[in-house]
Parts: structure tokens; C-alpha cells; sequence
């Protein structure tokens, strides 16, 4: 037996040995996932049909970066099979063992179910070592039921800025998907990262993305990450300050209509002058079902860490579930640490000025609930007007997005 072969065979031995994710699980227990059998596939199901399997998998596309150029030198791609045993080894080379956590069946399933894997280092550009390196990864599924792996190095010093996107159209593919995707962001000394991720999940799918990040000493990591909800749809950030003045934000604007949407934060601060931001708007309706969870640990000795927390919920119409939960662990005395959590209607006083401009209802909502959606998402990404957010925000994505939701509210109003 080979060692591909093997590896598979034993995380499939340790979930039948250990059993999926328990009702009772302190992070779970809001929304449990789908029973493990959808996590696995059948051993002889059918993939998506072409020509939806065209372009699927992970892509890698260049992307005009503010300097006019795609700067995509420094990008140093391999696409690997984890069946084929080298190829295995190389492509989880370094990445921890699943563990014993809540969330580790979902880690165990991966391994068992992987089949393809990329692997980049983003390395400074010859001749233009002061510039960001930009690119932009799209991810189509392959199959019913699937486990995507991401690995992202970023070397000391260098700047990245990364657009992934993960958006599926109900008709691309016939049947519903399973999508257990892991990624691992790893940032060098003095490096920084803009991460931009745009999941939009057909209605019936299963998507649990875990996005894992450790920030060397020096570094900067900002993520934005826009989510609609799905059948079953967790987003989970594992974080980690490894290093004196590592720092990360993260923000999630999280748009559900009828469906669930779980986003767990989980960041670790564990040296000094560790900086942690984490800020989450999620906007519901109908029956949708939202759970926001942000939790930060500080180990002793972090001195003068400094952490803020603050979830935002904003039901739109009908009775959406919407529950918010911050959490601090604090084991050092010298630090700053705040947060907070609010939910209620859009702001009154905010609807009747836009309404004083001359504005109908339905187009004072989407000013209102656009702006605030921006703001949140510029407070992680920054605002200039050739940075990687304001590109995106001129496609008109989030616009359309916005439409899409009250044109739902006002379904839910007239149903």
C-alpha cells in the first residue's frame, strides 16, 4: 500500500473511531453541520457535468495591480495530486496534524477526502521589490463532494495582495455540493497580506471553508470576506499572532436570505504588542439563520496587546435567527481588549435623511445598507482608489448583491 493510500486510510479510521463533530459542541451547537457521510462522497457519485467542470478547480488569473502592471514574477504556482504518494507528501509538507479541537473532524474528513492541491510562494518581484505582488484565485467545485486544499507562503518582507473567490452558479452544475476547503495563509517576518475572499455558494450547497493564518513578527494580514448563505455554509478563521507586532484584521459581511450562514473568528496572540481587529455586519431575512462567533486568546506575556471585537446583526424583514457572540480569553494583565455586539433595524434617523433627498424607500435601504457594507469592508482593506477593494467595489458585484436582498425582503413582505 502506498502512502497516499495509507494516510487516506487512516483518517477515514480515525473519524469512524472518534465520530463527527457532537450536538453538544460549544461551537457547533448553534448550527451543526450536515452528517460526515456528505462530507465524504460516495465512493462511485458523479461529478459535475461539462461544461461546468471547464476551469474547475483552483485557477490562477493575473490582475492589474496600481502600478499598471500584473507584477506576477514573483508567484510560484504547483498544482498537486494528492493520490500520487510524492506528490501527497509535498503538498501537506509542514501543515499540522487535524488535532483533537471541535472543529478537527472536519480536518480529518479533509485528509481522507483530498484529491488536488496548490501550493504558492509569492516572492518579491525582480527589479520592483517595493511593489505588492497581486493575483487573483478563482475555485469552481470538481465534484459532489470535494475537499480543496490551499497553501499560501508569503516571504518575509514582501507585500501580497490576493482576490479569491469562490462563486457558483445554480445552474453550472445539477446537483448539490459538499465543499470542505482548507487553507493555509502563512506570512514571513516583516511581510503583509490584503485578503480578499468572495464566497457565493448555490442555494442547496454544503460549504465549510477553514482559513488558516499565521503572522510572523512584523507582518500584517487584512481579511475581507463577503458570504451568502447556503444550505449549510460555515466560513471559520483560525488566526495566529506568532510574533512582537504581528498584527491582523479581519471583517465579514455576511448577506443570507432564507438559509444558514456560521462565521467563526478565532484569533491567538501569543507575544507582545500583538494587534487583533475583528468586525462583522451581518444583514438577514426571511428564516435565514446567522451565527456570528469571535473568539481572542492572550497568552500571558503579550504585553500591550491590543484587541477589539465588534458584531453588528441587522435583520431586513421576516424573522431571521440572528445570534452574536464575542469572547475574550485574557491571560496578561497589560493589554487593551474591547467588544461588543449589536442588533436592530437600520438606523431611523439615517432612512429619513436619504428620504429628504428626494429618494424612494427602496432605494434609501440599499444607500443605507451598501454604505454601511463599504465602510466595514474599508476599515480592513483601506479605501484608496486604486487598491484591491475599490477595483472590486467597480464591478458592481456588491451593488447587485444588495439588490438581490431586498429585492428578497420584498418578497418576504408581500408573501
Amino acid at each position: 500500500m502506498d502512502s497516499a493510500r495509507a494516510d487516506i486510510l487512516a483518517a477515514r479510521q480515525h473519524l469512524e473511531q472518534q465520530g463527527w463533530i457532537a450536538r453538544h459542541s460549544e461551537a457547533f451547537h448553534h448550527l451543526p453541520p450536515p452528517a460526515l457521510a456528505q462530507w465524504l462522497g460516495a465512493q462511485h457519485e458523479q461529478g459535475c457535468e461539462a461544461p461546468a467542470l471547464d476551469g474547475s478547480g483552483w485557477t490562477l488569473h493575473p490582475i492589474h495591480n496600481q502600478f499598471g502592471n500584473h507584477a506576477s514574477s514573483g508567484i510560484h504556482a504547483r498544482w498537486l495530486d494528492a493520490l500520487a504518494p510524492a506528490e501527497r507528501a509535498e503538498l501537506f509538507a509542514g501543515l499540522p496534524l487535524p488535532g483533537d479541537g471541535e472543529a478537527a473532524p472536519f480536518a480529518w474528513a479533509h485528509r481522507a477526502l483530498c484529491r488536488l492541491g496548490l501550493r504558492l510562494r509569492i516572492s518579491a518581484t525582480p527589479g520592483r521589490e517595493r511593489e505588492p505582488v497581486w493575483l487573483e484565485l478563482r475555485h469552481l467545485p470538481r465534484a459532489q463532494a470535494e475537499a480543496p486544499l490551499l497553501v499560501v507562503d508569503v516571504d518575509p518582507g514582501v507585500q501580497c495582495v490576493l482576490l479569491e473567490t469562490h462563486e457558483r452558479e445554480a445552474g453550472a452544475c445539477h446537483q448539490q455540493v459538499a465543499q470542505n476547503l482548507h487553507a493555509h495563509v502563512r506570512l514571513g517576518a516583516g511581510a503583509t497580506m490584503q485578503h480578499l475572499r468572495i464566497v457565493r455558494p448555490a442555494a442547496a450547497d454544503s460549504v465549510a471553508h477553514h482559513v488558516h493564518v499565521s503572522v510572523a513578527a512584523g507582518a500584517q494580514y487584512a481579511q475581507a470576506l463577503v458570504a451568502t448563505s447556503g444550505g449549510y455554509h460555515l466560513q471559520r478563521n483560525h488566526i495566529t499572532l506568532q510574533g512582537t507586532g504581528a498584527q491582523a484584521r479581519s471583517c465579514a459581511l455576511l448577506l443570507a436570505g432564507a438559509d444558514k450562514l456560521d462565521q467563526q473568528s478565532y484569533t491567538r496572540i501569543e507575544a507582545a504588542h500583538g494587534v487583533s481587529s475583528v468586525q462583522t455586519l451581518a444583514l438577514a431575512q426571511g428564516r435565514a439563520h446567522v451565527v456570528a462567533n469571535a473568539h481572542t486568546w492572550i497568552a500571558p506575556g503579550a504585553d500591550e496587546a491590543d484587541v477589539h471585537q465588534r458584531l453588528t446583526g441587522v435583520p431586513l424583514a421576516g424573522n431571521p435567527r440572528l445570534i452574536l457572540r464575542p469572547h475574550l480569553e485574557i491571560l496578561h494583565d497589560n493589554v487593551q481588549a474591547a467588544h461588543g455586539a449589536t442588533w436592530g433595524a437600520l438606523p431611523e434617523e439615517a432612512l429619513f435623511y436619504a428620504r429628504q433627498r428626494g429618494l424612494d424607500e427602496a432605494s434609501a435601504r440599499a444607500l443605507i445598507i451598501e454604505g454601511m457594507a463599504r465602510a466595514l469592508l474599508e476599515r480592513c482593506l483601506g479605501s484608496e482608489d486604486n487598491g484591491l477593494l475599490a477595483q472590486w467595489l467597480r464591478a458592481g458585484w456588491l451593488t447587485r448583491a444588495v439588490a438581490a436582498q431586498l429585492q428578497g425582503e420584498a418578497e418576504v413582505h408581500h408573501g
